[in-house]
């Protein structure tokens, strides 16, 4: 985390530092509201990035903003980015991770005609910081989190009216303008923001890259994304108080494809997620307090095009989530705290497929379908000494698909000394199969869907160490693992229960203030996820990446910032739509790459931005084809007035 500021300002309280406290309910952390931020279970790493983190690394996606965290590999994020070239998070794909948007769901679960959680299409600019949990925030927010719980928490508008721009340009026609104007108006806070983004990404490629015109640059790579957000707060007594905001997502792209032939096929993606949370303290003390949440999500995916230039095809699907979520956190005594609470969720999805192609002629048609789910959820976190921390959770989940299932958790953490602490967790999890994978054939990718499916159930588990030599050095050191059963994945065409996987991994993250100016950080994730079971025994799931490593270094002063940044990447199995002449074996080439960003300023409320992104000019390939163009520029300016 490059900043000038202390490390314990950079960071959201250390957890040596948070177990070495003493158990008066007065010294820890009391802001655990669900809208604002997640509570942090102190049995698993926690990981920030805030607002001026992602400005330094010029990151202009969550894709983006994700690869810089731990655990994570990012697959494609960047220029010519496609949607579903893999993101994982210890070894879990997207929709094996729960992703919120200020503690409420924004994931789809849809998984065909590139569907899911599109991270290459949310936009940065209305993002105050982004979250990253495990463990026992399964039981508080879904028995799907096999990987982890990321939660992305928006800008709030307070104190005197003020406007912010951004406008920068870069390689290939890329431009990035963003506004927005917040303040309070008597007992309202309010913030509104736009930001639109757009490239042509039509740089040169290899021979055999994926969608290489007959120019030899990237072919159908463009991409254009216009976000509106909207928040207003207000404060009904000092008791009680409502939050309203909204975002809406209008993307339009071409679709690359790993090693087929040119494709002209285009995504269009339209997200529409509304909030209201009403939070009240009960009682007459600080120590309960009530949070209720309604919410709305909706992800519309359109795809569309000719199959080479012989046939057209054409896919829909439109998820709709109604959400309702009631959440008491209470500390019941100076050595106890309880979150317990109930999550409602009604799921529906429509669609159809259509191709002109004739033996497919017999799947064309609509689809409507719908799931009810309840969970029940209690979460315990006992502090048996001033150094030792226990945590117990029980998530009951309803569905009316699937029945009833019990997920259970549980979490520990020692602080052996001031400087040094153990900890642990285990979780039982549980995901179902998207409505999508049961009823609703993929035209474009000829994927049958399969009414027989049963869910993926398991456990992850995690064991690591919290170092902190000095107020300016910290270090986590991670375990993790999981055993999934009965994973789905494709297989001869159709959705099918391909077996076990077995996963294990270790992630590290230091961080060090070497001076007030000067500070730096290293990340490094290995993830060892290896099929258990079936024809494909023994070899890593396809797309995830050995090893991945990121490295920064900074300097900040007097409005002055230098940040150089490396970048490893071990390669991955391509495995997916792999050309004839290919073995489902082959991994792409490892490789390495440095960045550099610089923040002048020129006047006061204005500064100018730089990012150079690959500075060796080395073309490397990010995943099965699809490849970095090489040295690229980002050029903006920054106004706060």
């Amino acid at each position: 985390m490059l900043q000038s500021e202390s490390l314990q300002d950079q960071i959201e309280r250390n957890p040596v530092e948070i177990a070495q406290q003493d158990s008066d309910p007065s010294s820890e952390e009391e802001e655990i509201i669900g809208v604002e931020k997640l509570q942090k279970p102190t049995s698993t790493p926690v990981y920030t990035i805030d607002s001026d983190e992602i400005r330094r690394e010029s990151a202009d996606s969550l894709a983006e903003i994700l690869r810089r965290l731990p655990g994570f590999a990012v697959n494609d994020a960047g220029f010519g980015a496609d949607i579903h070239t893999g993101t994982f998070y210890r070894g879990a794909s997207i929709n094996q991770s729960v992703f919120l948007l200020n503690g409420r769901p924004i994931g789809t679960n849809v998984n065909i005609y590139h569907g899911g959680t599109d991270l290459s299409s949310i936009p940065t600019g209305a993002i105050e910081r982004v979250e990253l949990t495990s463990g026992t925030a399964a039981t508080l927010y879904g028995s799907e989190a096999i990987g982890g719980v990321v939660n992305v928490v928006t800008k709030k508008g307070t104190g005197i009216p003020q406007f912010n721009g951004f406008a920068q340009l870069g390689s290939f026609s890329t431009s990035n303008y963003r506004g927005s104007y917040s303040g309070a108006l008597g007992a309202v806070n309010y913030l509104f923001s736009y930001q639109r983004f757009k490239a042509d990404n039509d740089y040169f490629v290899p021979v055999g890259a994926a969608n290489r015109g007959p120019d030899g640059r990237l072919f159908n790579g463009d991409s254009t994304q216009d976000n509106y957000y909207g928040n207003l707060s207000f404060d009904l007594n000092d008791r009680n108080s409502l939050s309203l905001d909204v975002s809406t997502v209008t993307s339009r792209r071409g679709l690359l494809y790993f090693g087929f032939p040119l494709q002209r096929d285009r995504l269009d993606h339209d997200t529409v997620n509304v909030g209201l949370t009403w939070k009240a303290a009960l009682g007459r003390g600080d120590d309960s307090t009530l949070n209720t949440t309604l919410s709305f999500n909706q992800d519309y995916f359109s795809t569309y095009g000719p199959t080479q230039t012989t046939f057209f095809r054409r896919g829909i699907v439109n998820s709709r989530g109604f959400n309702a979520r009631v959440e008491h956190n209470w500390q019941t005594s100076k050595t106890n705290n309880l979150r317990w609470g109930v999550d409602l969720q009604n799921s529906l999805l429509n669609g159809e497929a259509f191709s002109t192609l004739p033996q497919l002629a017999q799947f064309n048609g609509g689809f409507d379908r719908d799931r009810f789910q309840t969970a029940l959820f209690a979460l315990n976190t006992w502090q048996i000494t001033n150094s030792f921390q226990a945590e117990f959770g029980l998530r009951q989940n309803f569905t009316s698909e699937f029945g009833s299932y019990l997920n259970p958790s549980v979490g520990t953490r020692w602080a052996v000394s001031p400087n040094l602490a153990l900890r642990g967790s285990w979780v039982s999890v549980h995901r179902n199969p998207g409505l999508d994978q049961l009823y609703a054939f993929d035209t474009v990718h000829n994927w049958l869907p399969n009414p027989n499916l049963k869910p993926e159930t398991g456990s992850s588990w995690t064991a690591g160490i919290d170092v902190q030599l000095s107020q300016s050095f910290a270090a986590q050191f991670t375990y993790f693992g999981s055993r999934l059963n009965d994973r789905i994945a494709v297989q001869s065409g159709q959705w099918a229960n391909i077996g076990l996987v077995n996963t294990n991994g270790i992630e590290a993250a230091l961080r060090w203030q070497i001076a007030p100016q000067w500070s730096t950080f290293v990340n490094y994730t290995y993830t060892d996820a290896r099929i258990g079971s079936g024809v494909e025994q023994g070899l890593q799931l396809s797309t995830i990446p050995f090893s991945v490593a990121r490295f920064g270094i900074g300097y900040a002063s007097n409005g002055w910032e230098v940040n150089l940044f490396a970048n490893y990447f071990s390669g991955a199995r391509r495995a997916l739509f792999t050309l004839a002449s290919d073995s489902s074996r082959d991994f792409s080439p490892a490789w390495i790459s440095f960045d550099l960003g610089l923040r002048i300023p020129i006047a006061r409320g204005l500064g100018l931005s730089v990012f150079l992104e690959n500075l060796a000019d080395h073309s490397y390939e990010k995943v099965n084809r699809i490849y970095q163009p090489g040295l690229t520029y980002r050029i903006g300016l920054v106004s706060d007035f």
